[in-house]
């Protein structure tokens, strides 16, 4: 509803700006009815809780408001108005607006709330719904990454706004490290949802191995050795995750201000840019501190973990 509102209120000011060069021509200026909408947006906006009947028949109106604007603008387009009087943000919102109607009025007759790349930012219409199921968070809005971590450095490999299976580049990630180093890693550290069947067979095939228990219903007794290499797996692994704390909260990899998707996309690059340059850094700080004070014990842990 809110969305459909905002498309409203850009279809007006496109209808105020074609109009003015045709004001001697046509006389009055095509009905938007734009006070009333506002008011009937506003009558549901404020509830707290509106009920569905209620959500729905507002949205039912301001479909009506948005079809109605853009058949006047077709109509003064028709009359001679030129789209080249619009600025390029203008025009760019006038597609969006289009869009964003045929997807509401399909939901609207379909009686659901999915469809197929749908657009839920006016400004960043590239930006899908990625629904996670965190708590707190259930649905989360922007990009994507697939990323993987190798000796304290973050490799930035897969950066997508739609939602995407992150199981499937696992082997895109390993033949990347072979490119790099010239063999295969002794091992990955991968989350539960990398421990497919299929990416469990091809690691096995190339003499890899992967972290975490096999498939299948837990053994009965579990070695203890086979615990403590579980445990050693995961702990590891946390550093992925560290990474993406670290990038959010110092970095600001959580509050891109970008609005373009490749300027965004820059943003996200340059940010894990910057963070293994401060990891390069802290490397050669550790390396300085070893080699001139080798009975420091900060110098020495920092070396010994980032060598």
């Amino acid at each position: 509803m809110g969305l459909l509102n905002q498309a409203r209120v850009k279809t007006e000011k496109i209808i105020d700006i074609l109009y003015e060069p045709l004001k001697e021509k046509l006389g009055k200026k095509p009905k938007t009815y734009r006070k009333l909408a506002r008011k009937n947006y506003l009558q549901v906006a404020k509830k707290r809780r509106p009920s569905r009947k209620q959500r729905r028949r507002a949205i039912r109106k301001q479909l009506q408001y948005v079809k109605r604007n853009l058949s006047n603008i077709e109509q003064l387009i028709q009359a001679g108005a030129s789209l080249e009087v619009l600025s390029s943000s203008q025009y760019k919102s006038l597609l969006v607006v289009a869009e964003v109607f045929r997807q509401q009025q399909w939901m609207y007759n379909n009686k659901t709330s999915r469809v197929e790349d749908r657009i839920v930012s006016l400004s960043q219409p590239h930006i899908r719904p990625i629904v996670r199921g965190k708590a707190g968070t259930p649905v989360e809005f922007g990009a994507k990454l697939s990323v993987s971590l190798r000796d304290g450095y973050v490799f930035l490999d897969r950066i997508d706004w739609n939602n995407f299976n992150e199981s499937g580049d696992l082997k895109a990630q390993v033949e990347a490290f072979k490119e790099d180093t010239g063999a295969y890693p002794e091992s990955v550290h991968v989350d539960r949802i990398y421990r497919t069947r299929e990416n469990r067979a091809w690691c096995k095939e190339r003499g890899i191995r992967i972290s975490g228990l096999p498939l299948g219903r837990p053994p009965a007794n579990v070695s203890d050795e086979k615990k403590k290499q579980a445990k050693e797996d995961e702990r590891v692994r946390n550093g992925i995750e560290g990474k993406f704390g670290v990038a959010k909260r110092r970095f600001s990899l959580n509050r891109v201000m970008a609005k373009l998707p490749h300027t965004s996309q820059t943003a996200i690059a340059i940010t894990f840019l910057v963070m293994n340059l401060s990891t390069l850094l802290r490397q050669v700080f550790a390396f300085f501190c070893a080699s001139n004070s080798p009975h420091i014990f900060f110098g020495s842990v920092i070396y010994q973990d980032y060598d």
